[in-house]
């Protein structure tokens, strides 16, 4: 008979043989989607347009013309910076979204973020332990 953590690590074994036989199944559509993600957002003062890709990186900046009727540099990267990043947070909210059916949204947020901790709670939990 099996110890509870024997038990507990093979549960999980199966479990993740099952996840990666889903993920071999709907990896390639399922990529291509995701890797096809692309996010626009405006500044508030709709000035700076920015597009990223599903990873976060610019693929386009557009900046209005009108943006020299008040020329302030520190306004501006600020600007960029804060719509970047807003158009970031969606990327990676479209990214696990397609990803959802396959890996759980927790976990694979937990990846996006480096989230050591919570990657490793997890896992424990799964193998009916605690951390």
């Amino acid at each position: 008979m099996d110890s509870p953590d024997v038990a507990g690590m093979r549960a999980y074994a199966d479990e993740l043989r099952d996840m990666f036989r889903h993920i071999e199944d709907a990896g390639v559509e399922v990529h291509a989607l995701a890797k096809a993600v692309q996010v626009t957002e405006t500044s508030r003062d709709g000035l700076v347009s920015v597009t990223v890709g599903s990873r976060g990186e610019l693929i386009r900046l557009d900046i209005d013309p009108r943006i020299y009727r008040r020329p302030d540099a520190r306004h501006l990267a600020d600007s960029i910076a804060e719509t970047a990043q807003r158009a970031t947070e969606r990327a990676q909210e479209r990214v696990a979204e397609i990803f959802e059916p396959i890996i759980p949204r927790e976990d694979f947020q937990a990846h996006l973020d480096g989230d050591l901790e919570t990657i490793m709670a997890r896992l424990a939990e799964r193998m009916g332990g605690s951390r």
